[in-house]
């Protein structure tokens, strides 16, 4: 009989995309799927971004050494691995296996040696050793196309668990893109913890990436996150001007309205960069959706500071925007920084912070009502012939209409709104699944 496996992922959509491909390579080592409550061998895939999300691990290891029927062997992946690999073994000894995020080609190795850590950062690129795609995917994928960074904003740990900018040869994605799109996939997001420094070192960047990937057959939709706005070039720009395939939708994180905060967080733009920035960006694209990152209770971080974040999260009228608490990170230059802020203003900066975003998502929302679009439908809604799917502005738009199938491209008009979703009417079905 052979072993199975599960996956638990947390985090970011990189996250969820080594997961896939985790996945696929213990498939082709002979592990078949399996729930959670039965595998033999189970996966977390972690995050290291916020304190909250590496306790989750922990949290989890606990449940599994208890599990009815017996502990799997368990493997903690990904970003908390690469951070905390010997804390992690000394905290949780029922661990088998640690490994990092640009080790895990090594896994199925590893589980045959038995205890075993792995968090090295090999000369060849993982995706070298990667297996061919033999894909499982909805009607959206998510296809990694640059790792790292090498920004070193102070709040940050990826430089250090993902280590520095490294981009995939551009046959490479588009040899994975067509095979996504093989499988099924229409809409490709293309990841990169600084997506838009893309560099396939023979002079593609990433705007020459998108329009190469445009070409592939099947592939209606692109999009790609996340951005620096340091790397936000006129070439991108005009892309999205220009190839229809990309959606009119930016995500490009600030992370604070305060040039004092801007320059304790290493981030490399001002206030005043950015918003002209967002200006040139919305009058070369017209109707533009922008979304983006805000950090609060960073250390330093004055009233006055805060304020001025909400005055540009208004100024600049996002879609969404997530925001986060500052946790700190062990290892980067902010942990250690004079003025932590307390717990308890962070909470409530955050709260108000979260309820003018949600003004400005609503408000996005009720001026998209009457406007008709085409929607890529990707799952069932919770009632009867009810799908979900997203605008080209990436927002959450369900219909009612039997005729409908995931996979379909329908033209809908948007008839009510909501803060996180539209309603929508079918018009006509653009393009079936």
């Amino acid at each position: 009989m052979s072993p199975t496996y599960a996956i638990k992922s947390f985090g970011c959509q990189m996250n969820a995309y080594d997961a896939e491909r985790i996945g696929e390579l213990l498939e082709a080592d002979g592990y078949g799927v399996a729930d959670m409550a039965a595998a033999d061998v189970v996966v977390l895939n972690t995050c290291h971004i916020r304190e909250k999300a590496a306790e989750k691990v922990y949290s989890d290891i606990g449940r599994l050494r208890t599990r009815d029927g017996g502990a799997p062997r368990i493997v903690v992946a990904g970003c908390v691995a690469q951070a905390e690999g010997a804390e992690i073994v000394r905290r949780a000894p029922s661990v088998d296996v640690v490994v990092g995020p640009q080790a895990y080609h090594r896994l199925p190795a590893l589980l045959k040696q038995g205890r075993a850590i792995d968090t090295d950062m090999p000369v060849v690129p993982k995706f070298d050793m990667l297996p061919a795609r033999r894909v499982r995917v909805g009607a959206s994928a998510f296809l990694t196309v640059q790792e790292g960074c090498d920004k070193f904003c102070t709040f940050c740990v990826v430089p250090y668990t993902r280590g520095g900018e490294v981009s995939r040869p551009a046959d490479a994605v588009f040899a994975e893109a067509r095979a996504l799109a093989e499988a099924g996939a229409r809409e490709l997001t293309l990841l990169g913890q600084n997506v838009n420094a893309y560099d396939g070192g023979d002079g593609t960047g990433l705007a020459d990436l998108i329009r190469r990937v445009a070409q592939v057959p099947g592939i209606a939709r692109i999009r790609y996150m996340t951005s620096h706005p340091r790397d936000m070039t006129d070439a991108l720009i005009d892309a999205h001007a220009q190839v229809p395939q990309l959606m009119p939708y930016l995500h490009l994180p600030v992370q604070a309205g305060s040039d004092p905060l801007l320059r304790r967080m290493n981030r490399a733009h001002t206030r005043g960069s950015y918003l002209a920035q967002i200006a040139d960006i919305k009058r070369r694209v017209p109707g533009i959706a922008i979304s983006g990152d805000f950090i609060v209770g960073f250390p330093g971080e004055t009233h006055d500071d805060f304020e001025q974040t909400l005055s540009l999260v208004r100024e600049v009228g996002y879609a969404q925007a997530y925001s986060f608490k500052y946790s700190p990170r062990p290892g980067t230059p902010a942990a250690t920084m004079d003025g932590q802020v307390p717990e308890a203003i962070k909470d409530a900066r955050l709260a108000e912070l979260q309820r003018v975003i949600g003004e400005g998502a609503l408000a996005f929302n009720r001026a998209s009502v009457g406007r008709t679009c085409e929607v890529l439908f990707e799952r069932n809604g919770r009632r009867p012939g009810q799908l979900i799917g997203k605008s080209p502005w990436l927002q959450s738009v369900f219909v009612s209409d039997a005729t409908l199938a995931i996979g379909d491209i329908a033209t809908v008009e948007l008839v009510d709104a909501q803060p996180n979703s539209l309603e929508g009417r079918l018009v006509t079905l653009a393009q079936a699944a």
